[in-house]
């Protein structure tokens, strides 16, 4: 008989991995930089993406449920495009999460030299092994330590919130000046660094939503997955709003754009305004366990798409064998050694490596993102039946497909304009180039 992943996932569990999903250490540690490159109007780049994959997660959504069959956007990548799409974006996404992975234990480093003058790839290492024993054991202990990251991050940035909102009707001072709206505008504008300062800080932008599409990657280990997804996936305008608009609203009610820096957290920043430096190491502890977090879902989700690229025999058939507790260890293992190379890149350069990683994480990001909306393109079309009786439509199509496929294209455009950015996204088609030439290889033996 075949072994199974386990549905052991509750609806809990799968709210919370959302959230997690959309919270991690490009909100955190990232929007420092983004804040420097774009001034306030960094709140409507995060609107602005935030909306359009909004509008990915909708068509994610009704591809999903349109097959129960499917237990990831793999599947419906080679039905749709063809068996070459399934194998290079299943590749592309096992890559895209471990650059991420590979980016949020660079992150615990960064924040363990808040209390411990230490290497940053040690605490980066200890981390690491801690989240792959964890991850061993059962999918049910990854959704109960996902359920606890997350919860603590949301408790985090709405105490942030409210806190943010006393100080701002009680008009209290900092070292920094008066805490008002007025810091939105006042200091040369919403746009500050003009539209090029504002078009420059969207990679950081784009990599604070990646892992948005995580509750398709948990559909396999999902009861009850058509009450599940659709709920979840529903919630997250009001998850952008609240937990980005939101926190970047008050953080730069309380604190000019230009006293922010671009190498620390903003939050930790603004705690530390407010007076509180106990908070300070609290808010520290809470983005260090957002790291983790955000790790966790990495590990989690590059070990199930080896999972998947096994059992459809596109990667060795090792990866699709589970251990006793249904976890495909061997694919969990393999994802955590090649993860441990962010640790390398942390000792080798660490001023450089948190930007190189999560660039190449964003370009990769926007091809799977670019998959699921042109899936829903031909799913559209070929199945207009199924698509008329679904319960779960995405709405706006197929116009918004097209919108959405045209600002991805934007982004690319705009990455090859950044110096920062254009390295890696000029390296990055090695990737793909490789998969390819390996799946024609193997096609052709």
């Amino acid at each position: 008989m075949e072994q199974q992943l386990k549905r052991d996932l509750k609806n809990r569990h799968v709210q919370l991995i959302a959230i997690g999903g959309t919270i991690g250490t490009g909100l955190f540690l990232g929007a420092g930089k983004a804040i420097a490159l774009a001034g306030p109007s960094i709140i409507l780049a995060y609107l602005i993406v935030g909306t359009a994959l909004f509008f990915v997660m909708r068509a994610l959504g009704e591809l999903l449920l349109s097959n129960t069959g499917y237990t990831s956007f793999t599947d419906f990548a080679a039905e749709y495009i063809g068996p070459w799409a399934g194998y290079i974006t299943g590749w592309t996404y096992w890559f895209c999460w471990i650059m991420t992975a590979m980016a949020d234990i660079i992150a615990v480093g960064v924040y363990t030299k808040y209390w411990f003058a230490i290497p940053q790839w040690v605490p980066a290492i200890g981390c690491l092994v801690l989240l792959l024993a964890l991850n061993l054991l059962t999918v049910k202990l990854f959704g109960e330590l996902e359920f606890w990251f997350a919860l603590i991050k949301v408790i985090t940035i709405v105490a942030l919130i409210i806190i943010g909102l006393i100080m701002l009707v009680a008009g209290f001072q900092t070292s920094a000046g008066p805490v008002s709206i007025e810091n939105l505008w006042i200091h040369n504008g919403m746009f500050p660094n003009g539209i090029y300062g504002f078009l420059m800080a969207f990679q950081m932008v784009v990599f604070a939503f990646v892992g948005v599409e995580l509750v398709g990657v948990s559909a396999a280990e999902t009861a009850n997955p058509q009450k599940n997804i659709p709920s979840a996936i529903n919630k997250i305008p009001f998850r952008i709003l609240l937990f980005y608009v939101g926190a970047l609203f008050v953080i730069l009610c309380i604190n000019p754009w230009y006293e922010m820096s671009a190498a620390s957290s903003p939050f930790v920043q603004v705690f530390t305004l407010a007076g509180i430096p106990i908070a300070a190491g609290i808010i520290n502890f809470v983005v260090l366990t957002s790291a983790a977090s955000a790790g966790n879902s990495g590990l989690f989700s590059t070990s199930r798409m080896l999972y998947n690229l096994g059992r459809n025999q596109q990667a060795a058939p090792a990866f699709a064998k589970l251990n006793k507790s249904s976890v495909p260890s061997h694919a969990l293992v393999v994802s955590a050694i090649v993860v441990s190379v962010g640790a390398l890149l942390s000792k080798l350069m660490p001023e450089n490596a948190f930007n190189l990683v999560t660039t190449i994480s964003a370009i990769c990001f926007i091809w799977v993102w670019s998959i699921i909306i042109i899936c829903h393109l031909i799913y559209q079309r070929k199945n207009r039946a199924l698509h008329k009786a679904s319960s779960f439509k995405a709405p706006f199509t197929p116009f918004i497909n097209y919108v959405i496929l045209a600002f991805f294209a934007f982004l690319l455009i705009i990455m090859l304009i950044s110096e920062a950015t254009r390295t890696a996204l000029l390296l990055t088609p090695i990737w793909f180039l490789i998969l390819f030439i390996v799946y024609r290889t193997k096609r052709g033996l």
